[in-house]
Parts: C-alpha cells; structure tokens; sequence
C-alpha cells in the first residue's frame, strides 16, 4: 500500500526514529500505525542487543533535590559519544528518568527501569533511544536519599561529575555546604571518618607501606610501627574531615566546619561519570 508522507511525520514525531525507519515500518506493517510503533521498538531492542558490549563511558550525572533540602535522586544515564550527551533529547529524557526515580523513591537500577514514564518503561524508552539514536544507551547508576538533617548538592560543570552531601543538621550558610560538595569532588574522600574506612583498605594500606620501609633497609619491628605513621597520611588524604580543606590547607575540614558552627557531614555520594568505584 501507498504510504503517505503525513504518516510518516506523524510516527516521526510520536517514536523520534528516521524518516527512513518509519517509512519502512509503516510498509512492514501495512500502514498500522500501532504495529510500525512496535516494529520500531522491536528495532530498538534488537539494537540495543547487539550494541550490549560496547563502551558507554559518556553522558550525564543529573541530581534533583527538594525545596526543604531534606530529599534527593540522582542518576547516571550513559551513552558512547559527546555528541549524543549534549542532545536536547538526549537530556530531556534523561530529565525524565531522574523526576522518576525522585518520585517514586527509587534506589535500585532495576527499580527504575521498570518505572512508568509517559506510558512506557523507562527500559522501553532505553531501548527506543538505542534505536533512533544508535548508541548503547543505559542507566548505570541511581541513589536516594532522605535524611532528618540537611542535604546539599553539587553539580561539576559538564555534569559529568556529581556529589550529594547528607549533614547531621541544618546548614544556615549554603556556602559552607557547597564548599564542602566541592571538596568531596576535588578530593575524593573514602569515608567521613577513619572508623568508616573499610578494615580490608587499612590492611592493604598498612602492608604496603610496611613493604615499602622494608625494602629501604629498615628492620621488620622499626617498619611495622613507621607503617602507621603512614597510614595517619592516609587518613589525612582519603578521609573527609581529616583531609586538609582546600581553601585553607591551614586548617581541616572539620575545623572549617567547627568554626563556622556548621553540623557534621554525616555521609555522601559521589558520583563520576564512567566511574564504576563511584559511590
């Protein structure tokens, strides 16, 4: 049958798939506009099937707070180039995905995808993008989080880098909490505190500073107790209040927060575009 290039606009606008691809759909299924939808969505999965072992270390960490600053989602949507990152679609939708997960508390990836957004999955509007844009397409990361204290979010410019900061109270000076989301992304803190810091990390840590003094000639019992002196400097560079505060390497970060009669941090996500460590 004749298929008109009305139609063709109209699936166009209704999938975003090429004009080619509607065209072809629409052939396939004898005009039924319904069926050349699924037929698009079926491309969509297909593709996305045979793209499943490709890079996608692109794309955009987006973090949505409350007005009360007491609840926060984020999310991190990839793709494999740039160029589909800096797409209004592109953006739009993953807009879409985070107003999601902030609704509806998500705090899974599975969760998420299963998710009603405009009267599809966001798992079917994965696979949709994936056919009409021809990029791996995925949702590699997803965090909520309410507390009793204060949130504080930071975005790096280029979203490629985000931080959630959970305080045990109220920040009255929104610089102070912003300062601090800022040298979490700068400094990529382990932990808040040395108690948090995981006992496998200390035992590594502590080995491999010990193998090191040994190596420089110093006696087993001498190297065992200069190894801890290093594991303080270890402290002091991965752990957030210890760690020297970037504007004012004078002083820690839980001074700086002391002095400015700020609460305590009591955790925080970060967040780095393709880090699987990320956390």
């Amino acid at each position: 049958m004749s298929i008109s290039a009305k139609d063709v606009m109209k699936l166009r606008e209704a999938t975003g798939a090429g004009m080619m691809d509607c065209k072809k759909a629409l052939t396939e299924a004898d005009g039924d506009f319904e069926k050349a939808i699924e037929i698009l969505r079926k491309k969509g999965q297909q593709v996305s099937e045979k793209r499943a072992d490709r890079e996608a270390n692109q794309g955009l960490i987006l973090i949505k707070l409350s007005d009360n600053k007491s609840k926060a989602a984020a999310i991190e949507i990839n793709c494999e180039t740039d160029f589909v990152a800096r797409n209004e679609d592109f953006q739009a939708k993953a807009e879409s995905f985070l107003n999601a997960a902030y609704e509806n508390e998500t705090g899974t990836i599975s969760e998420l995808l299963s998710q009603d957004v405009g009267g599809l999955t966001i798992e079917k509007h994965l696979d949709e993008m994936v056919g009409k844009i021809g990029e791996k397409i995925e949702i590699s990361k997803v965090v909520n989080i309410t507390t009793s204290g204060s949130l504080v979010e930071y975005i790096h410019p280029g979203n490629q880098l985000g931080v959630i900061v959970e305080f045990e109270g109220a920040i009255d000076d929104e610089l102070v909490g912003k300062d601090v989301a800022m040298q979490i992304a700068a400094m990529n803190p382990i932990a808040v505190t040395r108690e948090e810091v995981d006992a496998s990390i200390i035992d590594k840590e502590l080995e491999i500073a010990k193998e090191q003094l040994i190596n420089e000639g110093k006696p087993i019992e001498i190297a065992e107790k200069a190894a801890l002196g290093k594991l303080r400097r270890f402290y002091e560079e991965r752990v957030l209040l210890e760690q020297k505060f970037v504007k004012d390497n004078g002083i820690t970060v839980k001074e700086y927060l002391f002095q400015n009669k700020a609460p305590l941090v009591r955790s925080f996500h970060r967040i780095q575009l393709g880090d699987n460590s990320s956390s």
